[in-house]
């Protein structure tokens, strides 16, 4: 199974480990747009009383993917299971090892110092059984929000992260823990980065991640009524300004959204592109735009250019 990058994984639709027993059904017909990865959760959606008989309809929906892709060939998005602790995690992949084959790894909540050490040895435990599994950490803990330790922390996160750093596919931020902190809640009309304590804290986190990794943005919570698309789309567009890429949602409407927005412009696909064939030895390192309106330089923006290129192989050019 080849691995997937951090921008492979786009629109990740979450749907709860318990009580969607059709979930088999609607991705054998490809009832999802596409493209768009899948998230079984295991945490926030599940009571705890009911954790054991979600874990079981999830053993048995997998056995039921398994079956159908052998009978039929359909669009297999990647797939992840949301845990709720690195004991579940341990428990998770020794179950699921039939269904290797499925998986692309696993989602950890609230991961933070208090619990890092124990995510990545077991990180390093199941390599030894299921070397492809890649990992989505979730920065969502409370434990992130004073002020006189935040950087510090995730500073001391990021390079207890480096024990397994090829492992971890990207860094996702659970902008509504972070919000139900503050007993905060955005508005269809508004944005997270209207959430001034909020957005603060993800740009924490974007700057300490992202120079390294792939930092998806938050969850939007509405998916239908009066301006819910809009607000998305504004949304997405301050993700994507800010660093992030990519999106949690929780509804099928979501996704189109999503892609477009991650498709690129043609100007930004060509100023990439021209920047990507330059070399460093290059006599003269800036240029005219493609279309003369603005500055390529090379030492400034060849990072910029690769991301650019990943999101067009993956999403596509925009009016192309």
């Amino acid at each position: 199974m080849e691995p997937l990058s951090g921008y492979d994984v786009g629109a990740l639709m979450y749907c709860p480990a318990h009580g969607h027993g059709a979930i088999v059904d609607a991705l054998r017909r490809e009832q999802y747009p596409k493209p768009f990865s899948l998230a079984f959760c295991l945490e926030d959606t599940v009571p705890e009383d009911a954790v054991e008989a979600a874990e079981q309809e999830l053993l048995q929906n997998l056995e039921a993917l398994s079956r159908s892709r052998a009978e039929a060939d359909f669009y297999l998005p990647p797939i992840f299971i949301r845990v709720r602790s690195p004991r579940q995690l341990r428990k998770l992949a020794d179950a699921c090892r039939p269904y290797a084959h499925l998986l692309r790894g696993f989602i950890l909540p609230k991961f933070f110092l208090e619990n890092c050490g124990a995510y990545i040895q077991a990180i390093q435990d199941i390599a030894a059984l299921c070397p492809h599994y890649q990992y989505m950490p979730i920065f969502e803990s409370p434990a992130m929000l004073p002020l006189h330790t935040r950087y510090e922390d995730l500073a001391r996160v990021k390079e207890a992260l480096e024990a397994v750093s090829g492992r971890i596919l990207n860094i996702r931020v659970g902008g509504n823990d972070l919000s139900h902190a503050f007993g905060l809640r955005r508005s269809v009309r508004d944005t997270i980065y209207d959430v001034r304590p909020v957005a603060d804290l993800l740009v924490d986190i974007v700057t300490t991640f992202s120079t390294q990794y792939v930092v998806s943005g938050p969850v939007w919570e509405y998916y239908s009524g009066e301006g819910w698309e809009e607000g998305l789309r504004r949304e997405l567009s301050l993700d994507l300004l800010s660093g992030f890429i990519g999106k949690t949602v929780i509804h099928p409407n979501q996704i189109p959204v999503v892609n477009d927005m991650l498709k690129v412009s043609r100007q930004d696909y060509e100023d990439a592109r021209d920047i990507a064939g330059w070399s460093s030895d290059r006599q003269l390192l800036v240029s005219s735009s493609t279309d003369a309106t603005r500055m390529n330089e090379y030492k400034t923006h060849f990072r910029w250019a690769d991301k650019v290129l990943h999101l067009a192989r993956t999403y596509g050019i925009r009016g192309a």
